[in-house]
């Protein structure tokens, strides 16, 4: 009958008119499906850096959020190997899979931050460890193989904060100033466990005073679509309101209320790590693993870009001093008039060519 509507064997819906079947649904809505098929099996990759000073339970945070060793041979040095120790750099990789999803994860340890008499040159090693990260990336989109570039950029530095401190100190700010725009900055108050809640919230209250004062940008959580679900939006908010993170974290299960928890053990009770009311630790992981994608969009949309716009402003610079290199060979046969007029020429390009780096700059950091 005319009107009818039947399913075809692929499971496409169609409308009979009488003279042809009309599909009314075509099959695009499986394009997010193939898109997920494909990533699962590709796999995904993520580096995390880890910055702070010496005892402030960096590597075990780590290993409590991923449920793995990454430090199995690490060797804590005496004092006397800190008295002139420079920052180092070591990047362990491993595989992690869970439920046949995969994650390549790099993390980043920087062992000798801030444990030196003299702190001024700690950034040096890590801001080239950066920029060698973006150089190599920008030369692999140069390279033929453009499909098969490896991805080693700092996606998100975890810098760890001390909780005995009355805020930031001189040297958090200055880190924070060198890097900021160069990678998302997470700060995290460690070993939060020592703190009492007014505490907590005192000191938390304080950092985000200071780094708006000092002009410091660290990673925002995106905003939320008003067609996302309620749960959803509550619980970006929740995250955006935790920030800077106070976290204690542990790998050791002990017992609390009859059932075994990660967590520490003190004479005045049990800190549960994955306990809200005790810790920061689910948020951090929540937004580490709900918003990694975009942690790495940020890094190759702001931060990458950045660093993309000032090397091409570097060579345009270059190419136009060797042209006027090459002119100066050729003024010999070019009458003083001309030769003027020339170099006012390239040096209205090159003045053009800044320009135009400096609005597209200016336009990255606005958003």
């Amino acid at each position: 009958m005319s009107g009818d509507k039947c399913v075809s064997s692929a499971g496409t819906k169609v409308e009979s008119t009488g003279e042809q079947n009309i599909p009314s649904y075509v099959g695009f809505a499986n394009l997010p499906n193939q898109v997920h098929r494909k990533s699962v099996k590709k796999g995904f990759e993520f580096t995390l850096m880890v910055v702070g000073e010496s005892g402030l339970g960096k590597s075990t945070l780590i290993n409590s959020l991923f449920l793995s060793d990454l430090y199995v041979d690490r060797k804590v040095p005496e004092a006397k190997d800190k008295f002139q120790k420079n920052v180092e750099i070591r990047a362990k990789t491993v595989e992690i899979e869970e439920r046949g999803v995969k994650l390549r994860l790099t993390v980043v340890d920087t062992p000798g931050f801030g444990d030196a008499i003299d702190n001024t040159d700690s950034f040096s090693s890590i801001i080239k460890y950066m920029d060698d990260q973006f150089e190599k990336f920008f030369h692999g989109e140069r390279g033929l193989n453009r499909r098969n570039i490896a991805d080693n950029r700092v996606h998100c530095c975890f810098y760890f904060i001390s909780p005995w401190g009355h805020g930031l100190k001189p040297f958090d700010v200055e880190f924070m100033k060198q890097l900021h725009q160069k990678v998302n900055i997470v700060p995290i108050i460690a070993k939060a466990d020592v703190l009492t809640k007014t505490e907590v919230t005192q000191l938390k209250k304080r950092i985000l005073e200071e780094i708006k004062l000092n002009g410091i940008k660290i990673y925002t959580l995106p905003e939320v679509d008003e067609d996302e679900e309620e749960s959803y939006k509550e619980e970006v908010r929740q995250l955006k309101a935790a920030m800077p993170f106070a976290v204690s974290g542990s790998t050791t299960f002990v017992e609390a209320k009859g059932k075994k928890v990660r967590g520490r053990v003190y004479p005045w009770g049990v800190i549960e790590i994955e306990n809200p009311e005790h810790s920061d630790f689910v948020k951090l992981r929540t937004m580490l693993i709900a918003h990694m994608q975009d942690l790495q969009e940020v890094t190759q949309e702001v931060h990458y870009e950045n660093y993309r716009l000032q090397k091409l402003a570097v060579e345009a610079k270059a190419g136009a001093k060797a042209e006027l290199l090459i002119d100066s060979t050729l003024s010999r046969s070019v009458d003083g008039d001309e030769m003027k007029r020339i170099l006012e020429e390239k040096e209205a390009e090159l003045r053009k060519m800044q320009e135009l780096m400096a609005k597209m700059q200016a336009e990255i950091h606005k958003n």
